[in-house]
């Protein structure tokens, strides 16, 4: 089997790479700066030889990114490799969380969900490119603009990518352990609205009916619905216009998750039966996207079986197992799709003011990525 370990990986030559992708902050509804993130990457991608489409978004959000690499099989299922470009962090947050490394961890907005795992799968393919070692089957690259919020305008392009491939491999954030991801809870999210009545908060409160006041005890009650089987969490709230007003609208965004579908489809059945109207004030809940269950098979399986060859030809352990948290190997897997998932850096700190990557999982996680575009043919899965 192909050997990885000799790939002459320069850790510097990436970070100094990935820099630039890091500091072009790209949160999801900032349309035009996730596309900006697009252009950077498809620079880049351009000059290692791929072949660039840029699709347009939709639903107001910004763009897709296809690159595909030239090869003498293609248009056979190949490798697709599945990332996206959107972030949770706000504009401004290279203030409080500038790119800078200290010693073996390097900080970012990004940097690990998952603009660290995007990078060292481009360079992974510069390298064999170097190499002279061409891959078996057709590599193409698919980046989307909201998977952070549950992908609801590129799902169908996801699907149908999904639908042409052999394999899909997903650079999303490694686990602590060099863990990598076979399967993912089922996800969905909700829309709640409270309407009450207002009045003037001084001189009339009793008059009116806070629509803030109903949307807090809400809140606690869903949470409360979390049990062993599926969890419940509201996690952005707004509501009020003027403190001397008794609130009429609040709306709130909810998130459940469980280990199997029927356990989401029965707490997505007791989420939408709480919508009716109490103390005078309506509540209301409308479903809104929904990632479903991915369970692995035999062939998700053996992709990685083949995977964890490699690294132990690295020496590396490459456990794995089904997460929580989703991504968008949630549709591919659930699709069949053989899917290897969590192959990116490895950090902590996601979604907050101390995201950072090791290092070094730069180099072992390229190497491993390598490995995989090299050696993957028909019939290993």
């Amino acid at each position: 089997m192909f050997d990885p370990s000799s790939l002459p990986f320069d850790v510097d030559a990436m970070l100094a790479g990935l820099r630039p992708w890091v500091e072009c902050e790209s949160p999801t509804f900032e349309s035009a700066r996730v596309d900006a993130m697009m252009d950077l990457a498809a620079r880049d991608f351009a000059l290692a030889g791929a072949r660039i489409e840029r699709i347009a978004g939709r639903m107001g959000l910004g763009g897709c990114l296809r690159a595909q690499f030239p090869h003498a099989r293609e248009g056979e299922r190949g490798v697709l490799v599945l990332g996206h470009f959107d972030t949770v962090h706000p504009v401004g947050t290279l203030g409080p969380l500038p790119f800078r490394r200290d010693g073996d961890i390097c900080f970012g907005p990004g940097i690990c969900d998952m603009k660290g795992g995007d990078f060292l799968a481009l360079e992974a393919m510069r390298q064999l490119q170097r190499a002279g070692v061409e891959t078996p089957l057709p590599v193409t690259f698919l980046f989307v603009s909201d998977e952070e919020i549950g992908s609801p305008s590129t799902r169908d392009l996801i699907e149908a990518e999904g639908a042409r491939a052999a394999y899909v491999l997903v650079p999303e954030p490694g686990g602590p352990d060099n863990r990598v991801v076979t399967g993912r809870y089922a996800i969905a999210r909700y829309n709640l609205e409270t309407t009450g009545r207002p009045s003037h908060a001084g001189a009339t409160l009793a008059q009116g009916r806070s629509a803030i006041r109903e949307m807090a005890k809400r809140i606690v009650e869903i949470e409360s619905m979390t049990g062993p089987d599926c969890t419940f969490s509201v996690g952005v709230v707004r509501g009020g216009q003027w403190v001397n007003c008794v609130s009429t609208v609040c709306t709130a965004e909810a998130l459940s998750m469980a280990k199997r579908q029927s356990d989401l489809d029965a707490g997505v059945d007791r989420m939408l039966a709480l919508s009716g109207v109490r103390d005078e004030v309506a509540f209301r809940v409308t479903r809104g996207v929904t990632r479903p269950v991915w369970e692995p098979d035999a062939r998700t399986l053996a992709l990685h079986a083949h995977a964890e060859k490699l690294a132990r030809a690295m020496n590396l352990a490459l456990p794995h197992g089904s997460a929580g948290g989703g991504s968008d190997g949630n549709f591919t897997g659930a699709m069949g799709v053989p899917t290897l998932d969590g192959l990116g850096a490895i950090g902590g700190g996601i979604h907050t003011l101390e995201e950072h990557i090791l290092v070094r999982s730069l180099v072992e996680r390229g190497r491993l990525m390598a490995g995989l575009l090299a050696t993957l043919d028909t019939g290993v899965a």
